[in-house]
């Protein structure tokens, strides 16, 4: 279970709505009647230049508009301050006395589990990178001499279909070359290149203490 404290992604805002401040909402959890209520703060990840940088969102109200949610924050009250907001993401505050969501796993319930292709361990997840677009897996390359190679893999059902965490495992269905290149290209190498990329210091993944909400 989650430490007190931990935070989970609930949201991205996408773009502004109308000339109010309303802004639309992509909504990564599987239950916004409990997370997206008047009155519910939110912190914010946006890059460091934003005048938003550091700082909380409070929802005023969250309305529907052909099936698209639509938020109302506290000082966003034209569409100058909607757009400024335009790709944050949302994040919320995880109790340890919350439920869990189904299919929804935090950062750290995923960095270490062994990666499966056809039942074959083939890596270990090291860890997640949360994109506007989408969540990647960064997974290290078991295969010999991959020299510790990085695969980013992205977190979809179509290519991850299954998280078994009792197991410690997670299977990936990855397209055609997805892994085989990696592979392909660290045999390939010769000794003396790999030597010399690994004195030169490759960068490695580090860990991440955030928490996944879907």
């Amino acid at each position: 279970m989650a430490d007190a404290g931990t935070q989970l992604r609930v949201g991205r805002l996408t773009k502004a709505h109308g000339l109010k401040g309303a802004i639309k909402l992509e909504l990564y959890t599987d239950d916004p009647e409990r997370r997206f209520v008047p009155g519910a703060e939110f912190s914010l990840q946006v890059p460091a230049g934003s005048p938003w940088h550091g700082k909380h969102l409070t929802l005023r109200e969250l309305r529907w508009y052909n099936g698209h949610p639509v938020g109302f924050f506290e000082g966003v009250d034209d569409r100058t301050a909607a757009e400024s907001l335009a790709k944050a993401i949302l994040w919320v505050s995880h109790t340890d006395d919350e439920a869990g969501e189904p299919d929804a796993w935090y950062d750290h319930q995923l960095i270490g589990l062994s990666v499966l292709r056809d039942g074959v361990r083939i890596g270990e997840v090291t860890h997640v990178d949360h994109l506007p677009a989408q969540d990647l897996l960064i997974v290290r390359v078991d295969a010999e001499r991959a020299g510790g190679r990085e695969v980013m893999v992205p977190f979809v059902g179509a290519i991850v279909p299954e998280v078994d965490l009792e197991a410690g495992t997670l299977t990936v269905t990855p397209p055609a070359g997805l892994f085989e290149e990696v592979v392909d290209e660290a045999a390939a190498a010769p000794v003396a290149d790999l030597t010399e990329r690994a004195v030169e210091g490759e960068p490695e993944a580090s860990d991440s203490a955030d928490d996944r909400d879907e």
